[in-house]
């Protein structure tokens, strides 16, 4: 099958091209120069903010099946910068829409918790999203552009994604092994309940949920289960094998540009039942994660 993945310089867009290729004829789309190893997939370089390269690119390339996961992800960047936001996570995702329209392809948009408030969660996929600051709304409008103009289309929402393989950039989890590693402390937020998504698992969700169902609408692909910053960070040092000093601080005192939900996660029953590549437990996730970073690390 001809498959378009963006996002390809990404946590999961990367996985999801390394999952893919070889078992169909892949086209990996990120901006700028091609940052995963070399592999059996052809590169194109498309700009998700200019409101053309994306379009053009899926239209010469005429996949059959799309993984829309490039976005703009800096909460705060968007934050500040909101109409780069808007051009970048509603206009990416019209252009792979209105494409996915044109060639008649399947599309899943991938998504975020962030599109619910964190009052009360964790959410599931019928709870009504109510998106506070730039990222979050513009993601939730994403959501819409999809569902909207890309008939048979599905949004996958993940959550804290996370990436132990070589060349990932630098996470919350691969933050705590490494400032650990070096004896230094690592501030975790206390009050944030949160789910969390390894890259590959995630990928592999969203990869079967794109190739081999027919699902419409959105569906919640993380890991199983909701856990505070202050644990889950424990738990990463645990499984390393690491001690050090994890210091609880909550939201309210950190000057942070955009909003964060508090109560937030995602239940990921419906996922659960939908797929064979079922969300992780915690514990299996932590072991894979712990084996991409051993192996990246040549040990």
């Amino acid at each position: 099958m001809r498959v378009a993945i963006t996002g390809a310089n990404g946590l999961l867009g990367g996985e999801a091209v390394a999952q893919a290729a070889g078992a169909h004829q892949v086209l990996a789309i990120g901006r700028g120069p091609c940052r995963l190893p070399p592999g059996r997939y052809q590169w194109a370089s498309a700009d998700l903010a200019d409101g053309h390269s994306l379009e053009a690119a899926l239209l010469a390339f005429r996949p059959e099946a799309v993984l829309h996961a490039g976005a703009a992800t800096d909460v705060d960047g968007c934050e500040r910068e909101p109409a780069m936001a808007w051009r970048t996570n509603v206009g990416g995702t019209e252009q792979a829409a209105r494409a996915c329209a044109a060639l008649g392809a399947r599309l899943v948009a991938v998504s975020t918790d962030y599109v619910f408030d964190g009052a009360a969660g964790p959410y599931g996929e019928d709870d009504v999203p109510n998106p506070r600051g730039a990222y979050a709304r513009s993601k939730r409008c994403g959501e819409e552009a999809a569902l909207l103009l890309a008939p048979g289309s599905a949004v996958a929402r993940v959550a804290v994604v996370y990436s132990g393989r070589p060349g990932a950039k630098a996470t919350f989890a691969t933050q705590v092994v490494e400032k650990l590693t070096r004896g230094e402390p690592v501030k975790a937020f206390s009050d944030q309940l949160v789910s969390t998504t390894l890259a590959a698992s995630g990928a592999a969700m969203c990869l079967e949920l794109l190739l081999e169902t027919g699902y419409q609408g959105v569906l919640h692909t993380c890991d199983a289960g909701v856990i505070d910053r202050v644990a889950f960070a424990r738990r990463v040092a645990g499984r390393f094998g690491l001690s050090g000093e994890i210091i609880p601080v909550e939201t309210a005192s950190v000057k942070l540009p955009a909003p964060r939900p508090l109560r937030g996660g995602l239940k990921v029953d419906r996922a659960t039942a939908l797929l064979r590549h079922r969300p992780l437990p915690l514990d299996v996730a932590l072991d894979r994660f712990h084996a991409e970073w051993m192996s990246r690390a040549g040990r």
